[in-house]
Protein backbone atom coordinates (compact mmCIF):
# COMPACT_ATOMS: atom_id res chain seq x y z
CA UNK A 1 0.00 0.00 0.00
CA UNK A 2 1.51 3.17 -0.95
CA UNK A 3 2.17 5.84 1.30
CA UNK A 4 0.70 9.12 1.53
CA UNK A 5 2.13 12.48 0.08
CA UNK A 6 1.92 15.34 2.23
CA UNK A 7 -0.72 16.94 -0.07
CA UNK A 8 -2.82 13.99 0.33
CA UNK A 9 -2.54 14.11 3.63
CA UNK A 10 -3.68 17.94 3.58
CA UNK A 11 -6.37 17.83 1.33
CA UNK A 12 -9.15 16.93 3.72
CA UNK A 13 -8.35 19.77 5.77
CA UNK A 14 -8.22 22.11 2.63
CA UNK A 15 -11.42 20.47 1.14
CA UNK A 16 -13.41 19.35 3.89
CA UNK A 17 -16.54 19.84 2.01
CA UNK A 18 -17.50 19.03 -1.70
CA UNK A 19 -19.95 22.15 -1.73
CA UNK A 20 -18.12 24.01 0.40
CA UNK A 21 -14.63 26.28 0.81
CA UNK A 22 -12.67 26.35 3.42
CA UNK A 23 -13.45 29.95 3.67
CA UNK A 24 -16.91 29.41 3.66
CA UNK A 25 -16.60 27.04 6.70
CA UNK A 26 -14.36 28.98 8.63
CA UNK A 27 -17.18 32.11 8.14
CA UNK A 28 -20.08 30.14 9.49
CA UNK A 29 -17.99 29.25 12.29
CA UNK A 30 -16.97 32.72 13.20
CA UNK A 31 -20.80 34.12 13.09
CA UNK A 32 -22.04 31.35 14.97
CA UNK A 33 -18.77 31.99 17.71
CA UNK A 34 -19.82 35.78 17.81
CA UNK A 35 -23.36 34.84 18.27
CA UNK A 36 -22.62 32.44 21.22
CA UNK A 37 -20.10 35.13 22.28
CA UNK A 38 -22.79 38.35 22.57
CA UNK A 39 -25.67 35.59 23.96
CA UNK A 40 -23.15 34.86 26.83
CA UNK A 41 -22.57 38.20 27.69
CA UNK A 42 -25.95 39.00 27.55
CA UNK A 43 -27.22 36.44 29.79
CA UNK A 44 -24.51 37.09 32.28
CA UNK A 45 -25.59 41.14 32.44
CA UNK A 46 -29.29 40.47 32.59
CA UNK A 47 -29.02 37.55 35.72
CA UNK A 48 -26.96 40.21 37.46
CA UNK A 49 -29.38 42.94 37.52
CA UNK A 50 -31.42 43.78 40.83
CA UNK A 51 -34.59 42.89 38.32
CA UNK A 52 -33.78 39.17 38.56
CA UNK A 53 -32.44 38.97 41.39
CA UNK A 54 -35.26 39.95 43.18
CA UNK A 55 -37.93 38.57 40.79
CA UNK A 56 -38.46 35.63 42.97
CA UNK A 57 -40.98 36.63 45.41
CA UNK A 58 -38.95 35.42 48.39
CA UNK A 59 -36.46 38.01 47.64
CA UNK A 60 -38.35 40.99 46.76
CA UNK A 61 -40.16 41.03 50.06
CA UNK A 62 -37.52 40.19 52.18
CA UNK A 63 -34.04 40.92 51.05
CA UNK A 64 -34.42 43.64 48.95
CA UNK A 65 -37.10 44.98 50.94
CA UNK A 66 -34.52 45.06 53.98
CA UNK A 67 -31.97 46.44 51.82
CA UNK A 68 -33.99 49.60 50.54
CA UNK A 69 -33.23 50.56 54.80
CA UNK A 70 -29.73 50.64 54.52
CA UNK A 71 -27.46 53.53 53.25
CA UNK A 72 -26.25 51.15 50.73
CA UNK A 73 -29.97 51.97 49.27
CA UNK A 74 -30.31 55.54 49.92
CA UNK A 75 -27.46 57.79 51.18
CA UNK A 76 -26.42 61.57 50.77
CA UNK A 77 -24.48 60.60 47.38
CA UNK A 78 -26.85 58.82 45.31
CA UNK A 79 -24.04 56.14 45.19
CA UNK A 80 -26.88 52.64 45.42
CA UNK A 81 -25.29 48.69 46.07
CA UNK A 82 -26.74 46.48 43.77
CA UNK A 83 -27.18 42.72 44.75
CA UNK A 84 -24.25 42.02 42.35
CA UNK A 85 -22.10 44.65 43.66
CA UNK A 86 -21.99 42.49 47.22
CA UNK A 87 -22.76 39.05 46.26
CA UNK A 88 -20.86 38.58 42.72
CA UNK A 89 -16.94 38.46 42.02
CA UNK A 90 -15.57 40.95 39.00
CA UNK A 91 -13.31 38.43 37.96
CA UNK A 92 -14.31 36.09 35.23
CA UNK A 93 -12.92 32.93 37.54
CA UNK A 94 -14.83 33.82 40.65
CA UNK A 95 -17.75 35.22 38.75
CA UNK A 96 -18.62 31.51 36.63
CA UNK A 97 -18.27 29.60 39.92
CA UNK A 98 -20.45 32.00 41.92
CA UNK A 99 -23.05 31.67 39.03
CA UNK A 100 -22.93 28.09 39.40
CA UNK A 101 -23.49 28.27 43.71
CA UNK A 102 -26.22 30.43 42.96
CA UNK A 103 -28.24 28.40 40.98
CA UNK A 104 -28.83 26.73 44.04
CA UNK A 105 -30.83 29.18 45.47
CA UNK A 106 -32.67 29.67 41.92
CA UNK A 107 -33.58 26.15 42.08
CA UNK A 108 -34.69 25.95 45.59
CA UNK A 109 -37.29 28.92 45.27
CA UNK A 110 -38.10 26.83 41.70
CA UNK A 111 -38.66 23.67 43.87
CA UNK A 112 -40.90 25.33 47.05
CA UNK A 113 -37.92 24.94 49.28
CA UNK A 114 -37.41 29.09 49.77
CA UNK A 115 -40.46 30.27 48.00
CA UNK A 116 -42.49 31.63 50.93
CA UNK A 117 -41.84 33.76 53.84
CA UNK A 118 -41.61 31.04 56.39
CA UNK A 119 -39.51 28.84 54.21
CA UNK A 120 -36.65 31.50 53.36
CA UNK A 121 -36.78 32.36 57.15
CA UNK A 122 -36.25 28.44 58.08
CA UNK A 123 -33.09 28.34 55.16
CA UNK A 124 -31.98 31.95 55.92
CA UNK A 125 -29.18 30.94 58.70
CA UNK A 126 -27.69 28.58 56.59
CA UNK A 127 -27.63 30.63 53.39
CA UNK A 128 -26.05 33.91 55.43
CA UNK A 129 -23.65 31.61 57.02
CA UNK A 130 -22.37 30.22 53.60
CA UNK A 131 -22.08 33.67 52.15
CA UNK A 132 -20.41 35.50 55.14
CA UNK A 133 -18.12 32.36 54.75
CA UNK A 134 -17.14 33.04 50.65
CA UNK A 135 -16.75 36.66 52.07
CA UNK A 136 -14.41 35.89 54.40
CA UNK A 137 -12.10 33.85 51.90
CA UNK A 138 -12.09 36.07 49.59
CA UNK A 139 -10.95 38.39 52.28
CA UNK A 140 -14.70 40.55 51.41
CA UNK A 141 -13.18 41.24 47.81
CA UNK A 142 -16.55 42.76 47.15
CA UNK A 143 -16.47 45.22 50.05
CA UNK A 144 -13.04 46.42 48.88
CA UNK A 145 -14.13 47.15 45.17
CA UNK A 146 -15.74 49.52 46.75
CA UNK A 147 -13.97 50.57 50.12
CA UNK A 148 -10.59 50.94 49.72
CA UNK A 149 -8.95 50.56 53.15
CA UNK A 150 -5.85 52.61 51.34
CA UNK A 151 -7.88 55.32 50.70
CA UNK A 152 -9.59 55.94 54.19
CA UNK A 153 -9.25 58.96 55.57
CA UNK A 154 -9.24 58.04 59.02
CA UNK A 155 -9.18 60.99 60.17
CA UNK A 156 -12.41 61.75 59.69
CA UNK A 157 -13.78 58.27 61.42
CA UNK A 158 -15.30 58.13 64.56
CA UNK A 159 -12.83 57.03 67.41
CA UNK A 160 -14.66 53.86 67.56
CA UNK A 161 -14.27 52.94 63.58
CA UNK A 162 -10.78 54.10 64.08
CA UNK A 163 -10.35 51.93 66.75
CA UNK A 164 -12.13 48.84 64.98
CA UNK A 165 -10.21 49.59 61.95
CA UNK A 166 -6.78 49.56 63.45
CA UNK A 167 -7.44 46.06 65.36
CA UNK A 168 -8.51 44.78 62.20
CA UNK A 169 -5.05 45.02 60.82
CA UNK A 170 -3.53 43.50 64.04
CA UNK A 171 -6.18 40.54 64.38
CA UNK A 172 -6.62 39.94 60.89
CA UNK A 173 -10.34 40.37 60.27
CA UNK A 174 -12.27 40.88 57.06
CA UNK A 175 -14.66 43.26 56.57
CA UNK A 176 -17.37 41.02 57.10
CA UNK A 177 -16.29 40.69 60.55
CA UNK A 178 -17.66 43.71 61.75
CA UNK A 179 -20.24 44.55 59.35
CA UNK A 180 -22.19 41.25 58.11
CA UNK A 181 -25.22 43.09 59.33
CA UNK A 182 -24.72 46.18 57.25
CA UNK A 183 -27.30 45.22 54.60
CA UNK A 184 -29.62 42.14 55.63
CA UNK A 185 -30.97 41.54 59.63
CA UNK A 186 -28.18 39.65 61.66
CA UNK A 187 -31.16 36.72 63.13
CA UNK A 188 -33.51 34.87 61.04
CA UNK A 189 -35.99 35.71 63.73
CA UNK A 190 -35.76 38.86 62.68
CA UNK A 191 -36.40 38.25 59.26
CA UNK A 192 -39.85 36.68 59.99
CA UNK A 193 -40.93 39.18 62.35
CA UNK A 194 -40.41 42.13 59.53
CA UNK A 195 -42.96 44.04 58.02
CA UNK A 196 -42.62 46.19 54.90
CA UNK A 197 -44.71 48.92 53.37
CA UNK A 198 -44.54 51.50 50.87
CA UNK A 199 -44.90 54.14 53.54
CA UNK A 200 -41.69 53.18 55.10
CA UNK A 201 -39.51 55.44 54.41
CA UNK A 202 -36.19 53.55 53.76
CA UNK A 203 -33.44 55.19 56.74
CA UNK A 204 -30.38 53.45 58.19
CA UNK A 205 -30.49 51.52 61.44
CA UNK A 206 -27.36 51.01 63.54
CA UNK A 207 -27.68 47.27 63.06
CA UNK A 208 -27.66 48.00 59.23
CA UNK A 209 -24.97 50.16 59.03
CA UNK A 210 -23.06 47.64 61.14
CA UNK A 211 -22.05 49.99 64.11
Amino acid sequence: MARKTLGERLRPLLSPSPRRSVLFLVGVGGVLGIVAMVGFNYSMAVTSTDAFCVSCHEMYEHPYAQLQKTSHFNNVTGIQATCADCHLPQEFGPKMLRKIEAAREVWGSLTGIIDTPEKYAAHLPVMRAREIARLRANDSQECRNCHAPERWLTAMQSVKAQKYHAARELNEKTCIDCHSGIAHPKAASKVARMTFTTADTPAATKEDSGQ
